[in-house]
């Protein structure tokens, strides 16, 4: 499996870390979990409010389970959503999701702790007392943010004390904002709108590891990509590059994200044990540049 440094710490996690938001929908969790670490997936993301906190629960009882050791993994959790309501980036709130999170999992800390979705009313200096607090009491090892823009982040630092180790951001073939901009840049096409402030650029300078969420949902309501009959040419070309490299359209898929020199981290969600295995094995692909641009443009991307 394929290391990255998180952040600009010198912790080395896994490539490809598995996302628990399904994790109440697998047939047998225990598995999962096993599936993944045997594969050297040790990365584990969550968020207080997937499966409204059951999907934490659900993730403890396995974890006691399993043949994985807390102390050999490295769990991220997500908070700042309040469904249907808001986005709370409030000390209070803040702090009491990480303590929710941690009596769910049935763990003394977690080793990051990700903003969930920009929070217009975000006030930096009561965001830095709570992750002060946070990291005093050891129930946070590292801080990061999720779908934030530059803005965003130079903002948050304008207080918190913590290096901002991660930006979770969605990205994938058919989702390439990210890089079209810098492509397209300079051009009089709809391409080069920046719609990210530079997000991929920015956190290449900050070394903020960029997490690729959702990385083979298609456009809107269209669903999973790979195998929909509404992208054949891509589909074509996954099949062909997929027998090239010894893998899976779902494979290569992923190895195109991490072939980016941004060292990106891919969070699947998936609960299907063969699947977790072939991504985990892909990680180690290095697809060439022309296959790399061959799969963007065979996504619908042109180059001017």
């Amino acid at each position: 499996m394929k290391k990255v440094r998180f952040g600009t710490s010198n912790e080395k996690v896994a490539a490809v870390g598995l996302g628990l938001m399904r994790i109440q929908t697998a047939d047998n969790p225990v598995e999962v979990l096993n599936t993944a670490y045997e594969n050297q997936i040790d990365f584990f993301d969550h968020a207080d409010i997937y499966g409204q906190g059951q999907s934490e629960t659900i993730f403890a009882d396995a974890l006691e389970k399993s043949v994985v050791k807390r102390e050999d993994i490295f769990i991220q959790s997500k908070c700042g959503i309040v469904p249907g309501e808001m986005y709370d980036f409030s000390k209070e709130h803040i702090v009491q999701a990480v303590e929710g999170s941690l009596q769910r999992l049935k763990m003394d800390y977690l080793d990051s702790l990700l903003l969930h979705r920009p929070d217009t009313l975000m006030e930096p200096e009561e965001v830095a007392e709570a992750f002060n607090k946070l990291e005093r009491e050891g129930k946070v090892r590292h801080f990061g943010v999720s779908n934030f823009t530059p803005g965003h982040v130079e903002l948050l630092k304008t207080a918190v004390n913590q290096p901002l180790q991660a930006n979770q951001l969605q990205f994938g073939l058919l989702h390439t904002g990210m890089v079209d901009q810098g492509i397209h840049a300079n051009r009089n096409e709809k391409a080069s709108i920046d719609h990210d402030g530079g997000i991929l650029e920015y956190s290449r300078i900050h070394k903020m590891t960029i997490q690729a969420w959702s990385p083979y949902q298609g456009p809107g309501d269209t669903g999973v990509f790979i195998d929909n009959d509404l992208f054949p040419e891509l589909n074509t070309l996954l099949k062909e590059l997929a027998d090239k490299y010894e893998t899976t359209p779902t494979g290569i898929s992923s190895a195109w994200i991490l072939r980016h020199p941004a060292d990106m981290q891919v969070i699947i969600g998936s609960m299907n044990l063969n699947r977790i295995e072939q991504i985990a094995k892909a990680s180690n692909i290095q697809i060439s540049r022309k296959d790399w641009y061959a799969l963007y443009m065979a996504a619908g991307n042109g180059l001017p």
